[in-house]
């Protein structure tokens, strides 16, 4: 069964695409979903994309669901140990 929950935000930052080049990313998809890719029944699928700049410029990311706490367990951890200053 499938939520059809899905969350769009903004986001700043760049990712390395096809042909490994890289483009800036200003939005993120996620959504908990059948995968197109992972050898899963359910992932949580992280979309970051550049939409200005076509279909190409998009980095997608399918993740079970341990992983995927995994991850945020993880981000939290890394930007726990950055100083105050440092977080522009």
């Amino acid at each position: 069964m499938c939520t059809y929950t899905t969350v769009k935000d903004t986001v700043d930052g760049s990712a390395k695409g096809p042909g490994g080049t890289w483009f800036h990313v200003s939005d993120v998809t996620v959504y908990f979903d059948h995968p197109v890719h992972a050898m899963a029944e359910h992932t949580l699928n992280i979309d970051f994309a550049d939409p200005g700049k076509g279909p190409a410029a998009r980095v997608a990311l399918e993740l079970t669901a341990e992983s995927a706490q995994r991850l945020i367990a993880a981000v939290q951890a890394a930007l726990a140990a950055v100083p105050d200053e440092m977080r522009v």
